[in-house]
């Protein structure tokens, strides 16, 4: 059977076409993500869907379920619907069969979760809207910065002397930035200094829920090679139970 799955997210769509054989074996056909872009989501949820679909192979009447998740109740042509903690728990132990809590990193807010062999959610914390802590605080800071969220991440690794940034609240966080470029810090050092800021953040959210063992991070910034390094550095430096 192939299965679509759609998680219609603050400000991006994702997309994934899989084919299963009903005994645990699963190849995936193709994989889209779309940026809103003050754009329509249950529009920009069905162009995406379209685009997967055709870069799959698979036909419209081949599709034996599509599953949505995040804000995507609305989508009309959905089969199911998946409340956001519960996808991440399965789809967490999908990739990460060892994963005990997901941290996922979302546009607005964070959120840690735990969850069991069986994909059952235990608990959970999640941080305030306004926090610094979020991956659109992080494009914020690209602007500033005049870089790419892809460049982000190397630019952290190769810091020697990270600067601090505020850890409280987005705005005071970039306005600390915009210090700091007025300052004449370096790039890497910046970066440094904030992904250290997030980090201490998302550690307190773990350590808060109780994670222990292996922590699988989720979200955009779990791209962000940076943060990921300075998220281990946190917990190595708490002596922490968990693995990230």
């Amino acid at each position: 059977m192939i299965t679509a799955g759609i998680d219609v997210g603050s400000s991006a769509v994702k997309v994934a076409v899989m084919r299963t054989d009903g005994r645990g074996g699963e190849e995936m056909l193709s994989g889209r993500c779309e940026r809103m872009r003050r754009r329509d989501a249950l529009e920009v949820a069905r162009a995406v869907f379209e685009e997967a679909l055709a870069e799959s192979g698979a036909g419209r009447g081949e599709i034996g379920y599509v599953a949505t998740t995040g804000e995507g109740e609305g989508v009309d042509f959905r089969t199911g619907h998946f409340y956001g903690m519960t996808t991440h728990a399965r789809g967490g132990l999908f990739l990460e069969p060892e994963a005990r809590a997901v941290i996922d990193i979302g546009a607005l807010h964070t959120r840690a979760l735990l969850m069991d062999g069986r994909a059952k959610v235990l608990g959970y914390r999640m941080t305030s809207q306004c926090a610094s802590g979020s991956g659109q605080f992080l494009e914020n800071i690209t602007r500033y910065l005049g870089v790419t969220l892809e460049e982000i991440g190397p630019l952290s690794l190769a810091a020697d002397d990270p600067e601090k940034c505020s850890s409280i609240c987005a705005v005071l966080a970039e306005t600390d930035v915009i210090n700091m470029v007025s300052r004449g810090i370096p790039v890497p050092n910046i970066l440094k200094g904030i992904h250290q800021s997030m980090a201490g953040r998302y550690y307190r959210l773990i350590a808060g829920a109780g994670a222990r063992g292996v922590v699988l991070v989720t979200g955009g910034p779990a791209a962000d090679v940076g943060l990921v390094r300075a998220l281990q550095e946190e917990a190595a430096a708490n002596r922490s139970p968990v693995e990230i």
